[in-house]
């Protein structure tokens, strides 16, 4: 009975002390990562700008799997296709475009309808066809299944974002609604606050912003005057491209203002050398251009004016422009304007909505206010997908209060072996901030 005694109370002592090694190991490591998540615990908020790739509810693709799945349609594309180099369609593939819109139109219900409906060619694979097979069939690829895919890879996403970088503040591009936000944020949908722009197209902006971050209430505010129609030289158009959106919120004491932009796109480089873009400036003779030109004037304003209020404030989102090249080219004062005017005077808009600015970062950086581009950490930070779109930029103010020089970074999305819809055609860009 002693000897035996003696087994179990050895057996209890080294049960004990591994218990209670193992609930140290556990306080030891508890604390490091839910300091990325408390703001008390460090002065550094992680801020991220994520473009998820026509992210809808799963109701809403399954009307745009009715839609287009339906005959007449035939997951036609209702965009006609410039081809590289050219100015303008040809006038089969116009024929071909409007053709496709007048079916879509038939098939949804109208303008109003089709203006919330994702385009039939949004979700296209990025898995090769089976040998002999000209094409994937999307009647039998874009399946809901395969959407839930998608949208499992924006949740993995975004938590590893809160979870692993820290991040507090996130502004989404091409998204429906707060409703899909909630989706993403997953596990941690209740420590978030949610809003977005109001916007009459399913493609719109969102932020999603920890609640213990700000003192006060955040307050949203759409800038519907971004979103011109498209095209513009159209007077038959009735689609729009993205407003602006913007949040404000109270951080260290201090007022602090996030504007979200998602620009138009097809306008990307001014790079001749660009293996990707073709080479344009914003004056040139191009539909995309043309519109993008016309968003200038309105973006400026509306960032001289959060800046008179709100000197410390964020620009981040999908620029749709290559302005770190624009940037690196150091082009002269004189020639940022067709016209040879000061790029830091009021822009003079023509009777279309139109300024002489052929740049960009320039035209926007002038001084009035004073801007900063985050640059990357790498060029590409590993990720797959489209590069020098997406940018975090930060006022002069915001800069003097970082000591330390800022850097972002991409991080990649969560997917599966051969996923049929991809989980986006973008990357998070993230950067760390103090305010």
């Amino acid at each position: 009975m002693s000897l035996l005694f003696s087994f179990r109370g050895l057996a209890k002592l080294l049960l004990t002390f591994v218990c209670s090694a193992n609930l140290a190991i556990a306080v030891a490591v508890t604390p490091k990562a839910d300091a990325l998540n408390d703001a008390s615990n460090t002065n550094a908020v992680g801020i991220a700008a994520f473009n998820m790739a026509w992210a809808g509810t799963p109701v809403d693709f399954a009307k745009h799997r009715e839609v287009c799945a339906a005959p007449s349609v035939n997951w036609c594309e209702t965009r006609a296709r410039t081809l590289r180099g050219a100015t303008a369609p040809t006038a089969e593939e116009a024929l071909r475009a409007k053709t496709c819109q007048q079916a879509t139109l038939a098939a949804v219900g109208g303008q109003e309808a089709s203006m919330m409906l994702v385009p039939c060619n949004a979700y296209r694979s990025g898995q090769p066809p089976a040998q002999g097979a000209a094409s994937l069939d999307p009647n039998t690829t874009r399946t809901a299944a395969a959407y839930q895919i998608k949208l499992d890879g924006l949740r993995e996403t975004v938590e590893s974002l809160i979870a692993r970088e820290g991040v507090k503040v996130i502004t989404f591009q091409e998204v429906k609604s707060a409703e899909v936000i909630k989706i993403v944020l997953g596990k941690y949908a209740d420590k978030f606050s949610i809003c977005d722009a109001k916007h009459n197209a399913f493609q719109s902006l969102a932020f999603a912003w920890d609640k213990s971050l700000s003192s006060t209430p955040g307050v949203c505010a759409t800038q519907s005057d971004l979103a011109i129609k498209d095209p513009p030289n159209d007077p038959a158009a009735f689609r729009r491209v993205r407003p602006g959106l913007a949040l404000t919120l109270t951080i260290n004491k201090t007022s602090v203002t996030f504007m979200n932009v998602h620009m138009k796109a097809g306008c990307a480089s001014v790079n001749n050398n660009d293996t990707r873009y073709l080479g344009r400036l914003l004056t040139d003779a191009n539909d995309a251009c043309e519109v993008l030109n016309r968003q200038v004037p309105i973006l400026e304003n509306w960032i001289e004016s959060v800046a008179k209020t709100s000197p410390h404030f964020v620009l981040l989102g999908d620029f749709n422009r290559r302005i770190d090249d624009e940037q690196e080219m150091k082009i002269d004062p004189a020639q940022v304007r067709a016209d040879g005017s000061d790029a830091a005077s009021a822009n003079k808009v023509d009777a279309n909505g139109k300024v002489t600015t052929r740049y960009l970062w320039q035209e926007l950086s002038d001084g009035r206010p004073t801007m900063h581009q985050i640059a990357l950490s790498t060029k590409d930070g590993g990720c797959t997908g489209f590069q020098g779109l997406d940018h975090i930029v930060i006022s002069d103010a915001l800069k003097l209060s970082n000591l330390n020089p800022i850097v972002s970074k991409k991080i990649g999305v969560f997917s599966q072996p051969n996923q049929i819809i991809e989980t986006s055609d973008h990357c998070p860009r993230v950067a760390q901030l103090n305010f």
